[in-house]
This record gives C-alpha cells, sequence and structure tokens, in this order.
C-alpha cells in the first residue's frame, strides 16, 4: 500500500478517490487548478468522510484522517508520492496536458494512472517519458459504495506495476479485475451500450425512463437502471465517451439525437438538477 498518494483533480471521482486510499491508511494529496477548487475538494472528501463514520464503517475519527489529508494547486507537491491518479475530465487533450505535467516532477520508480473510462492508455502513454509505470485505474461511481477498480495494461506496462496495482485496489477494499487496453475498455464499452440502447427506446416512445429502468433493476438485478445511471454520470460525459466509441468501434455506439439534444440543452442530470429524471438542486 503506498503511503503517500495523490490525486490530481478534486470533482466526484477525485474526492471519492481521495476518501479510498485516506480510509485506508494512505497519506493523499489532491492538487486543482484553483484555490477555490481546492477548497470544494476538501469539502466533498470531509463529507464523503463523516458519511464512513457515520455508517460506522471507519474506526477512526474524522481529525485523524483529516490528519492525513492535504490539497494544493501545484503539482510539485505530488514529487513524494509513491503513486499519482489523474482524475480530470474526460478530455484527451487535458489528460496529456496533466499526465506530463504530474510525470515531470514524479521520482523514477513512482507509479501514475489515469481514471480514464475510455481514451486509450497506449495513446497516453505515448506522450510519456517512462510508460512502463503508467496504467489505467478506473474506478466507478460513487467510489465510496462501488467495490471495482478496472485496471487497464497498455503494451508498455510493466507487469511488476499490474501486480501493484492490484494490492493496492484490494487494499483499499475493492476488486480488480485486468483488462487489455481497447476502446471502452471492458465495463464502458457493455456499460455505455446498455445506457445508449435505453435512450434510444425512450426517444423512440417503447416505455418511460422510470420503466425502462424497471426492466434492468427488476427483471435483471442492477442495482440501477441505465438512465437513472446516466443520470449520475452526466449525460455530457456520456456523450463524450458515445462519440470517442463511435469514432474508433463504429457506428453503433453513435451517440442518439435525443442525447445530443439534451446536452445542448444544458440538461446534464443529477449536477444540473434535471436529465432523465429531475433532481434535487445541485
Amino acid at each position: 500500500m503506498p503511503g503517500d498518494v495523490g490525486v490530481l483533480g478534486g470533482g466526484r471521482m477525485g474526492a471519492g478517490i481521495a476518501h479510498a486510499f485516506l480510509v485506508a491508511g494512505s497519506r493523499v494529496t489532491v492538487v486543482e487548478r484553483d484555490t477555490d477548487a481546492a477548497s470544494a475538494a476538501v469539502g466533498r472528501v470531509r463529507e464523503s468522510v463523516e458519511a464512513s463514520i457515520a455508517r460506522g464503517t471507519i474506526d477512526e475519527s474524522s481529525a485523524v484522517v483529516a490528519s492525513r489529508f492535504a490539497t494544493s494547486t501545484d503539482v510539485a507537491d505530488f514529487a513524494r508520492c509513491a503513486l499519482v491518479i489523474e482524475a480530470v475530465p474526460e478530455d484527451l487533450e487535458l489528460k496529456i496536458d496533466a499526465l506530463t505535467r504530474v510525470e515531470s516532477v514524479l521520482a523514477p520508480g513512482a507509479a501514475l494512472a489515469s481514471n480514464t473510462s475510455s481514451i486509450s492508455i497506449d495513446q497516453l502513454a505515448a506522450l510519456l517519458e517512462r510508460p512502463g509505470r503508467f496504467l489505467g485505474m478506473h474506478f466507478f461511481n460513487p467510489v465510496p459504495a462501488s467495490t471495482l477498480v478496472e485496471i487497464v495494461r497498455g503494451e508498455a506496462t510493466d507487469g511488476t506495476l499490474v501486480a501493484e496495482a492490484r494490492e493496492w485496489v484490494h487494499a483499499i477494499g475493492k476488486t480488480p479485475i485486468v483488462v487489455a487496453d481497447a476502446p471502452g475498455f471492458a465495463s464502458s464499452r457493455l456499460g455505455v451500450a446498455l445506457g445508449l440502447e435505453a435512450i434510444r427506446m425512450l426517444e423512440d416512445g417503447v416505455a418511460s425512463a422510470e420503466d425502462i429502468d424497471a426492466a434492468m433493476t427488476l427483471g435483471y438485478k442492477h442495482p440501477l437502471g441505465p438512465l437513472r445511471l446516466t443520470d449520475i454520470v452526466g449525460l455530457d460525459v456520456r456523450l463524450g465517451i458515445a462519440e470517442y466509441l463511435s469514432n474508433s468501434l463504429g457506428e453503433r455506439f453513435a451517440p442518439p439525437a435525443l442525447l445530443r439534444r439534451m446536452v445542448a440543452e444544458g440538461k446534464l442530470g443529477r449536477k444540473t438538477g434535471e436529465g432523465f429524471y429531475l433532481w434535487d438542486a445541485p
């Protein structure tokens, strides 16, 4: 288990990843773009930790956990980290810039991971100086409640790093699966295919959003229906992944017109208060 872990990006996913390593005993530094974003990240992590304490899943006090947590606006503060996980938005150029900046301050033996849900690990690794110490660690939303982490092995990823990553995932109480680098990996490729078909069904008037979701939760025992899950993930995020997979794998991943229209209208799901469902104001 790495003693010092860094997370680049303190949004919902980054804060959840920070929480997972904090409660497992690591010291965690979250780096954000500015002080306001860093302050918001503190709030997300604190809320998550306090919720875990209330559920009885953490024996330590919030003060003890907080003593292992820091935020910054400078990637140089990752210099002592044994592992840094990039969790910035799903944009290729943004991720390349983030990863190259982080790698430049890391010790040679440190591990660098991306939380990308669909972008090629080999494509990202090609721009790095030490691709052997880079891989994908795809966490799922919400991180504290999810038990899965998808480890994505690139062509250049060292086998020893894959083994280390498996140990880290077990140490934070989650289950790893290891997949080769391919568009959408395993989870996003299957999950997006289901989500897009559900949107097409809604678009075609096959059934209501509630009934389409009930078909999967009651009929197939999914914990969430595909449309409610899309609201939680974010319609804009789903659209970006669908566009990437469509370019990589073909027309079967083409985004439905309804999805494009809702994103254009700002109906992005839970984070905006409206998507396929209405949500409390974010």
